[in-house]
């Protein structure tokens, strides 16, 4: 399984791009980085796209995905929960804001629809997907994708304290997961629903407890004001949990 970081970061600019992670070429998840990342040669390939949850930086290439897909006359199955489905349909699909690209063509949309059930899988392509329900300011599932040849990673899109039922469901060998903010801004990540390295913490260790081992881990989700604060403090994470755990940047690849 290969995984690129098309974008790795909260806020967009000319050397940061929202959240977006490629799967062999085939699977997207989330769309925060998808048109201004990939080829249109690069979109026709996608089979699928998987929306975590309805905040803009997670869905915002929807749209312009779209176009591109329809001017091309290519199409792609997108999975989500009934919330991002209808938040997409009603204020960016609506016919006004852009095209209804889940009805146009006629008989033949561009976009396919599919509603994500809580604790579900659904097989795509051979790769088997399980939704697994986190916390965070509105509904949100992570996603756990396992290839045919068993390999598996685990994305939990926006994410805030309290995981330990969600590792219940999910074993993964690699878990890339969200880290907003640094330390001092804990407060901020509690009442928000985000990580920093000190909640990563508590997540992890009670990962260990249940699971009795640590995954491979990678943060994105960063906010750039305060990345270099979240490095250090990851870093040394790592050293005290005797882990990897690295961050993630723009045109990352991740083998498994």
């Amino acid at each position: 399984m290969n995984i690129q970081i098309l974008g790795a970061h909260n806020c967009e600019s000319q050397k940061t791009k929202c959240i977006s992670l490629l799967i062999d070429d085939i699977i997207a998840i989330d769309a925060g980085a998808l048109t201004s990342s990939l080829s249109f040669k690069a979109m026709r390939k996608l089979k699928a796209v998987l929306l975590t949850h309805q905040h803009y930086d997670h869905i915002k290439d929807i749209p312009t995905l779209g176009m591109n897909l329809y001017l091309q006359r290519a199409k792609v199955d997108v999975y989500c929960l009934s919330s991002v489905y209808e938040a997409i349909i009603t204020h960016l699909l609506n016919g006004q804001t852009y095209p209804k690209f889940h009805e146009r063509p006629e008989g033949n949309p561009t976009f396919n629809f599919h509603i994500m059930e809580p604790h579900q899988s659904v097989q795509i392509e051979g790769y088997s997907v399980l939704a697994v329900p986190l916390n965070h300011s509105v509904p949100v599932v992570g996603c756990q994708v396992v290839s045919p040849d068993g390999k598996a990673v685990m994305y939990t899109g926006d994410v805030g304290p309290g995981l330990a039922r969600c590792w219940e469901e999910a074993a993964p060998p690699l878990l890339i997961i969200e880290v907003t903010a640094s330390n001092r801004f804990e407060a901020f990540g509690r009442e928000s629903m985000h990580l920093t390295p000190s909640l990563l913490k508590e997540e992890l260790l009670a990962f260990r407890e249940l699971k009795g081992y640590l995954p491979r881990v990678v943060a994105v989700h960063m906010s750039p004001f305060v990345e270099r604060e979240i490095e250090l403090e990851l870093s040394a994470l790592a050293e005290e949990l005797n882990t990897s755990i690295t961050m993630a940047r723009e045109g990352m690849q991740l083998s498994l």
